[in-house]
Parts: C-alpha cells; sequence; structure tokens
C-alpha cells in the first residue's frame, strides 16, 4: 500500500456504476470505501475487488444510519462520490402511487400516494447526496473532489419525480462547488444517459427501448459503467483542479447539454 494513497468513498458502490468507480480507483492505488443499504451485496465486492476495497454499510437517505457510519469511514477524505440513488419508481406497483395516482382513489388517497412517490426519488437521490456529503465536509481534503451522480432524465423529461430529483442534485451541486472552492475542492456532475450492465432498469427494458436508445447516441452504442468510472477518474485527478460546478453528458452526444 502507497503511504500517499488517496481515500475515496463511493456510495451505492456494490454494483453497476458504483462498482466499477470503486473498481477503477482501486486499480490505481486508492483506498476505498465502498457504502450502501445490502451489507452482503458490498461484502461480496470489496472482496472481489481486493485489498485497497472495504465496505460499510448504510442508508445514505437516512440521517441516524449516515452519521452512525462516520465512526467506520476515513478521517479524512480525498475524493466522494455520491453514486446512491436510482428510480424508485422502477418497479414498484402502480398502486403506491410511485408514478401517477391510480384512477378511483378518493384525492387525499391519491396525493399521499403522489407525495409518497415523490418523496422517495427525493430521498434516494438528493437527500443522500446532501446527507453524506455534509456529514464528511470537515473531513474533506484540500485539492479534492466530490462527484454527484445525476442522469440525462434530468434534461430530456418524461421522467417525472426521478427527473426532478436529479435536475435538483445538479443545482444542489452549485451551491455546493461555491462553497468548497475557496478551499481548492471541486463539485461537479456526472449526467449519464443510457448505460448497461447496471440494475437501474431491474429485470431490463424492451428490446425496442434499447434500439431506440442506442439510435439516439451519435456513436450509436450503449454506454457502460466503464464509461462512467474514466470520467470519474478524471474528475477526481490534477487535471481537472480548475474544473468545478460543471455538469459533464456522459451519453454519446445524445443530450448535448449546450
Amino acid at each position: 500500500m502507497s503511504l500517499t494513497a488517496r481515500q475515496i468513498i463511493v456510495t451505492g458502490g456494490g454494483t453497476g456504476i458504483g462498482r466499477a468507480v470503486a473498481a477503477a480507483f482501486a486499480e490505481q492505488g486508492d483506498q476505498v470505501v465502498i457504502t450502501g443499504r445490502r451489507k452482503g451485496v458490498l461484502a461480496d465486492t470489496a472482496a472481489e475487488l481486493g485489498p485497497t476495497v472495504r465496505a460499510v454499510a448504510f442508508d445514505a437517505a437516512d440521517p441516524a444510519q449516515v452519521a452512525a457510519a462516520l465512526a467506520e469511514l476515513p478521517d479524512q477524505v480525498d475524493v466522494l462520490v455520491n453514486n446512491a440513488g436510482g428510480n424508485t419508481d422502477i418497479g414498484a406497483e402502480p398502486a403506491e402511487g410511485r408514478a401517477e395516482p391510480a384512477e378511483g382513489l378518493p384525492v387525499v388517497d391519491a396525493l399521499d400516494a403522489l407525495a409518497a412517490a415523490w418523496l422517495a426519488n427525493l430521498n434516494a437521490n438528493l437527500l443522500s447526496a446532501v446527507l453524506v456529503t455534509t456529514a464528511l465536509r470537515e473531513r474533506l481534503r484540500p485539492g479534492g473532489a466530490v462527484i454527484n451522480l445525476s442522469s440525462i432524465a434530468a434534461h430530456r423529461g418524461g421522467s417525472g419525480s426521478y427527473g426532478a430529483a436529479k435536475a435538483a442534485v445538479e443545482a444542489w451541486n452549485l451551491t455546493l462547488a461555491q462553497q468548497l472552492g475557496p478551499e481548492g475542492i471541486t463539485a461537479n456532475v456526472i449526467a449519464p444517459g443510457y448505460i448497461e450492465e447496471t440494475e437501474f432498469f431491474g429485470a431490463g427494458i424492451a428490446p425496442e427501448r434499447r434500439a431506440w436508445n442506442i439510435a439516439n447516441a451519435l456513436n450509436q452504442r450503449a454506454g457502460t459503467p466503464a464509461d462512467i468510472a474514466g470520467t470519474a477518474l478524471y474528475l477526481a485527478s490534477p487535471a481537472a483542479s480548475h474544473l468545478t460546478g460543471q455538469t459533464l453528458h456522459i451519453n454519446g452526444g445524445t443530450f448535448s447539454g449546450r
């Protein structure tokens, strides 16, 4: 182990994008902590990624669990990757109000269901990042980086509470960049487009939808977790020290972000 190894935390690091990000940092000699709610999944991933990766299980959207986890997290943090989240509408029963209020329900019940659905996505995607970053604020080393994950859904519409939650992440990131800037700490957002090899879509998407996503990318391919991991490595590198408060759109040109 290098005495100069950086301390990296990746939330939602057990699978998909988070796992790829953790692996990329570990491969270049950094010490990595992966977090998430599923203790078994995290433990298996840490074992597979090697001795420089360890797991700390907690729900990033639960203030009590975040506070309790601090004792197991590094005293100093060079890079924080807020990857935890996902679209809580996917796989949810319509009766739970995850997409739209169910027809035939009394108005108050329909609104209660809708409120629960929106709060679920806000908690999973925005609050998780805010809580973890705030809890670790005094541990962030000058010259370090915070990397937040958004989505193309924040810019294209049609995704309801999930897109709104990711848009909120981008708005909050700008405030965070303003706060951290005087210490030389950057805060940026990665907004992926269609990424395969993740759990995001649960059982997967229809072949025609996959084909549509690929056809809309200028490079005519799906994104991979490795694409996002490579971007995270760049944002955490000295080469990106003058890049902050920005959203990088990694989607093969499907959305330009201009």
